[in-house]
């Protein structure tokens, strides 16, 4: 039973956890698939991917030999959910609302020197690499500015508070860590499309393409994290074939 204030992935930690608990899975025992558990707990694969990056953290699955994911230990603390925090999909999902309507109201009163400095922040991203820190601080300030032109200090205040989780919160960090590992940077021509319905002041496509671009941010980190799931799977394969190779040829 969901708990107050719980999130969603939490949620299904707590539910793996219990039933390794009972024993349904038991340490060194294969847990379903991610489309089984997501038809089981009735969420969606992010939040299951959430769920399990989580707790791969902590020690209680490990990924192995191409094959899923390992029960390895549970520990007492493993239903704590004060080691538990926020989520890049739970965080991005969020931004989707906010900063998809503040670049709605942005667009309505947003003014020509505000526009001028999103040109020239999309100018420093473009110019520097893609992989960089300093694009990745220019896509944090372009962010910020379109929540600075709507001209509401709680909408600039949420939104900044976004940022600052996404950097700060573990689980969010371990996973756009991945992410930029994976090569997964900030897109100028994605961003280049929100300048364009700012200039035009068009509220609805200031909202599309804004929300366009986060839904875009989702489907990257979660490509991103399966990707770094088959790195590490394939490279365990290939030191079990090179040990398998000595073995015939010993």
């Amino acid at each position: 039973m969901k708990q107050r204030g719980e999130k969603l992935y939490q949620r299904i930690v707590h539910a793996i956890v219990e039933a390794i608990d009972q024993g349904r899975y038991t340490t060194g025992m294969r847990l379903p698939g991610e489309r089984e558990l997501a038809e089981e707990y009735a969420v969606s694969r992010p939040t299951i991917r959430e769920a399990m990056i989580a707790l791969e953290i902590r020690g209680l699955v490990e990924a192995r030999h191409g094959s899923g994911l390992y029960v390895t230990a549970v520990t007492p603390q493993a239903t704590d959910p004060a080691e538990l925090d926020i989520g890049a999909f739970e965080l991005i999902e969020a931004r989707i609302l906010f900063e998809g309507e503040a670049a709605a109201v942005a667009a309505t009163v947003i003014d020509d020197e505000a526009v001028a400095e999103l040109d020239r922040i999309l100018g420093d991203m473009a110019a520097v690499a893609s992989s960089s820190p300093e694009a990745v601080e220019a896509d944090r300030l372009f962010h910020l500015r379109i929540a600075e032109a709507t001209g509401n200090t709680v909408i600039t205040t949420v939104i900044d508070m976004l940022w600052t989780l996404r950097d700060r919160a573990p689980l969010s960090a371990h996973m756009f860590a991945e992410a930029r590992r994976e090569g997964v940077h900030p897109r100028v021509e994605e961003h280049r499309l929100i300048v364009d319905a700012l200039r035009a002041r068009d509220s609805a496509a200031a909202r599309k393409a804004m929300r366009d671009h986060l839904r875009r941010v989702i489907d990257d980190v979660l490509a991103a994290t399966e990707v770094e799931a088959l790195r590490r799977a394939q490279s365990e394969i290939a030191e079990q074939r090179g040990a398998l190779a000595k073995r015939l040829h010993a």
